[in-house]
Protein backbone atom coordinates (compact mmCIF):
# COMPACT_ATOMS: atom_id res chain seq x y z
CA UNK A 1 0.00 0.00 0.00
CA UNK A 2 1.33 3.52 -0.82
CA UNK A 3 0.74 6.67 -2.03
CA UNK A 4 1.78 9.65 -3.92
CA UNK A 5 1.06 12.93 -1.75
CA UNK A 6 1.81 16.67 -2.68
CA UNK A 7 3.09 19.12 -0.54
CA UNK A 8 5.57 22.10 -1.18
CA UNK A 9 5.05 21.92 -4.53
CA UNK A 10 6.99 18.98 -4.77
CA UNK A 11 5.49 15.18 -5.21
CA UNK A 12 6.46 12.08 -2.83
CA UNK A 13 5.74 8.96 -2.70
CA UNK A 14 4.80 7.69 0.91
CA UNK A 15 4.42 4.20 2.62
CA UNK A 16 3.12 3.79 6.10
CA UNK A 17 5.82 3.70 8.91
CA UNK A 18 7.96 5.83 5.98
CA UNK A 19 10.06 8.63 7.31
CA UNK A 20 9.82 12.07 5.17
CA UNK A 21 11.88 15.53 4.52
CA UNK A 22 9.86 18.31 3.23
CA UNK A 23 9.48 21.56 3.12
CA UNK A 24 8.63 23.61 6.23
CA UNK A 25 5.10 23.02 7.81
CA UNK A 26 4.08 25.80 10.58
CA UNK A 27 3.17 23.01 12.72
CA UNK A 28 4.86 21.93 16.31
CA UNK A 29 6.61 19.04 17.14
CA UNK A 30 4.93 15.93 18.44
CA UNK A 31 1.61 16.85 16.49
CA UNK A 32 -0.71 15.04 14.12
CA UNK A 33 -1.02 16.58 10.72
CA UNK A 34 -3.80 15.42 7.72
CA UNK A 35 -2.38 15.57 3.97
CA UNK A 36 -5.15 15.97 1.70
CA UNK A 37 -3.74 16.32 -1.38
CA UNK A 38 -3.10 12.79 -2.74
CA UNK A 39 -2.64 12.53 -6.49
CA UNK A 40 -2.49 8.38 -6.58
CA UNK A 41 -3.15 5.66 -4.25
CA UNK A 42 -2.59 1.96 -4.48
CA UNK A 43 -4.36 -0.82 -2.22
CA UNK A 44 -2.81 -3.82 -2.89
CA UNK A 45 -5.08 -4.92 -6.21
CA UNK A 46 -6.96 -1.61 -6.28
CA UNK A 47 -5.41 1.16 -7.89
CA UNK A 48 -6.41 5.29 -7.85
CA UNK A 49 -5.17 8.00 -10.02
CA UNK A 50 -7.22 11.43 -9.17
CA UNK A 51 -8.57 13.63 -11.55
CA UNK A 52 -6.94 15.67 -9.78
CA UNK A 53 -7.33 14.47 -6.47
CA UNK A 54 -8.26 10.54 -4.79
CA UNK A 55 -10.33 10.89 -1.31
CA UNK A 56 -7.96 9.52 0.91
CA UNK A 57 -5.96 11.38 3.66
CA UNK A 58 -2.93 10.15 4.96
CA UNK A 59 -1.63 11.38 8.99
CA UNK A 60 1.41 11.99 9.48
CA UNK A 61 3.62 12.66 12.85
CA UNK A 62 5.58 15.78 13.23
CA UNK A 63 8.99 14.22 14.31
CA UNK A 64 10.96 17.44 14.03
CA UNK A 65 11.52 20.95 12.31
CA UNK A 66 15.18 20.97 10.63
CA UNK A 67 17.26 23.04 8.72
CA UNK A 68 19.02 21.65 5.67
CA UNK A 69 22.77 22.60 4.71
CA UNK A 70 24.21 25.72 4.24
CA UNK A 71 24.78 26.81 0.73
CA UNK A 72 26.91 29.24 -0.33
CA UNK A 73 27.10 31.59 -3.44
CA UNK A 74 28.86 34.48 -5.10
CA UNK A 75 28.43 37.09 -7.39
CA UNK A 76 31.04 38.33 -9.39
CA UNK A 77 31.37 41.00 -11.92
CA UNK A 78 35.18 40.95 -13.68
CA UNK A 79 36.69 44.22 -14.00
CA UNK A 80 34.40 45.71 -11.87
CA UNK A 81 35.40 45.16 -8.14
CA UNK A 82 32.57 43.36 -7.14
CA UNK A 83 32.28 40.24 -5.68
CA UNK A 84 29.28 38.99 -3.19
CA UNK A 85 28.70 35.96 -0.61
CA UNK A 86 25.91 35.21 0.32
CA UNK A 87 24.73 31.98 2.45
CA UNK A 88 21.02 30.12 2.29
CA UNK A 89 19.76 27.43 4.75
CA UNK A 90 16.62 25.84 4.02
CA UNK A 91 13.91 25.11 6.29
CA UNK A 92 12.27 21.28 7.01
CA UNK A 93 9.38 19.30 8.39
CA UNK A 94 10.71 15.64 8.95
CA UNK A 95 7.47 13.67 9.22
CA UNK A 96 6.53 9.90 9.95
CA UNK A 97 3.48 8.67 7.89
CA UNK A 98 1.45 6.76 9.97
CA UNK A 99 -1.84 5.47 7.99
CA UNK A 100 -3.73 6.18 5.44
CA UNK A 101 -7.52 6.96 5.31
CA UNK A 102 -10.24 6.31 2.89
CA UNK A 103 -13.21 9.11 2.21
CA UNK A 104 -16.58 8.68 1.15
CA UNK A 105 -16.92 5.87 -0.71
Amino acid sequence: MYAIIRTGGKQYRVEPGFELLVEKLDVETGKTIVLDDVLFYADGEEVSVGKPRVPVTVSALVLALEKGPKLRTIKYKRRHNYKRTYGHRQDYTRLLIEKFERQGN
